[in-house]
């Protein structure tokens, strides 16, 4: 036996798991099923061991092959990101760009600009992943993400593009049945739609102008994994959101909803271009990121 390890075997097995098909990782790599099948079987007789459980419709990775795939799919990109470096010294930015965005921030504000961006750069290809779970970026094989947060410390490299501001928000109608409320505790938690995906653990924390602060916990009738899920029940006066201000911006301006407690506020976070490491980052992720620090960093989501 070789003492060099399968590079070809471990890579075809990284897309496999990876595509969950024979087929699709042939696809994505460029060649047969049966350089796939061959290869797979070469690695599962290498190591001494099952890599999948094959059915007539199913594939599924065995034990074994749970402990071996995530070394397998590190080294793959490790070797696409050499080849992708050293092909892009000398050349334009180009490829694609696997790219996560929170969904109501991607669509009201990302996917206008990429007409604008693939004029730019015609070699680029974006695979925009719109969710506003929080990726894995090195896990799940992402070479970017914009994300809205007051983000910790990591291991991520992250270019702070603009400031992203939390606003609680009703309708007219609302107010008009209940009430203006003039410090936090008078919401009616009872009243208040919650967001799963929130920093803070649900919580709203108020600090106000002369220092105090005041909590409240969203108890209302709705809970969402999407901040424009809450739209249709805010705007027929059934509640109260926190909604960031690019949400809540359009609406503010034609009187569709007020902002409430002016002289309170919750933390803000911000709008950051990530990518797992700084070092011999690809040309097409650099071009992205200035496109996007360009065409975002001097937003105005809410004018006064």
């Amino acid at each position: 036996m070789s003492k060099l390890p399968d590079f070809e075997g471990l890579a075809l097995f990284a897309k496999v798991a990876e595509e969950r098909s024979y087929a699709g990782a042939a696809r994505a790599a460029g060649v047969s099923v049966a350089t796939v099948s061959r290869a797979v079987s070469r690695l599962e007789e290498r190591l001494g061991g099952r890599l999948f459980n094959r059915t007539s419709r199913q594939l599924a990775l065995t034990e074994f092959g749970l402990r071996v795939v995530e070394g397998a799919a590190r080294s793959y990109r490790e070797a696409e990101a050499a080849e992708d470096a050293a092909r892009e010294l000398s050349s334009r930015p180009r490829g694609t760009v696997r790219l996560a965005v929170p969904m109501s921030f991607g669509l009201r504000w990302v996917a206008p600009l990429l007409p604008d961006l693939f004029r730019l750069y015609p070699e680029i290809a974006v695979d925009l992943h719109l969710s506003d779970a929080t990726v894995d970026l090195v896990g799940e094989g992402f070479d970017a993400a914009l994300r809205i947060a007051a983000l910790p410390h990591s291991s991520l490299v992250a270019r702070r593009l603009l400031p992203v501001t939390p606003l609680v928000v009703a309708a007219p109608a609302y107010v008009a049945r209940h009430g203006r409320p003039a410090h936090p505790q008078d919401l009616r938690p009872e009243h208040c739609f919650g967001y799963a995906y929130r920093a803070r653990q649900g919580v709203w924390r108020f600090a106000g102008r002369s220092g105090e602060e005041a909590t409240i916990v969203p108890a209302g009738p709705l809970r969402v994994t999407n901040a424009d899920a809450l739209l249709p029940a805010l705007l027929d006066g059934l509640g109260v959101a926190e909604l960031p201000d690019f949400i809540a911006g359009e609406y503010l301006a034609d009187g569709r909803l007020e902002g409430l407690l002016p002289d309170w506020h919750l933390p803000g976070g911000a709008l950051s271009f990530v990518t797992p490491s700084s070092q011999a980052r690809p040309a097409k992720v650099e071009a992205l990121a200035e496109f996007f620090a360009a065409r975002l960093s001097r937003r105005l989501f809410v004018r006064d």
